[in-house]
């Protein structure tokens, strides 16, 4: 099993959570963060001067079989990508085992 954690633009948050329910990823986590980035440049809006030092972003973490990583990593490319500087980064990381606390089961089927 897999964990795959990604940071993304919160204005791509529905078109990741659309593709990743198209490709069978049907249940995650998320939560809204702020991070700090590399780009060092204000950007200007309607007019207003505001930092992009600091960052307003959504943190997704799924855990999926090994079968699930690639398409769920691709999902969360091709839905997540402006072609930006700031689009975000995906972790993966083993996952040894998983339970389900209602029943006590565990193992990879307790995923789906």
């Amino acid at each position: 099993m897999k964990k795959v954690e990604a940071i993304i633009r919160k204005s791509k948050f529905s078109a990741v959570k659309k593709a990743l329910h198209e490709v069978g990823v049907n249940f995650f986590s998320y939560w809204d963060v702020t991070g700090l980035g590399n780009e060092k440049e204000g950007h200007v809006y309607r007019g207003v001067s505001y930092s992009t030092s600091d960052i307003q972003r959504r943190y997704l973490s799924i855990v999926v079989n090994d079968d699930f990583e690639e398409v769920t990593i691709k999902a969360i490319l091709e839905s997540g990508s402006t072609g930006e500087v700031g689009d975000g980064k995906i972790f993966v990381s083993q996952i040894d085992e998983v339970y389900r606390i209602r029943t006590g089961a565990k193992g990879g089927n307790t995923l789906k």
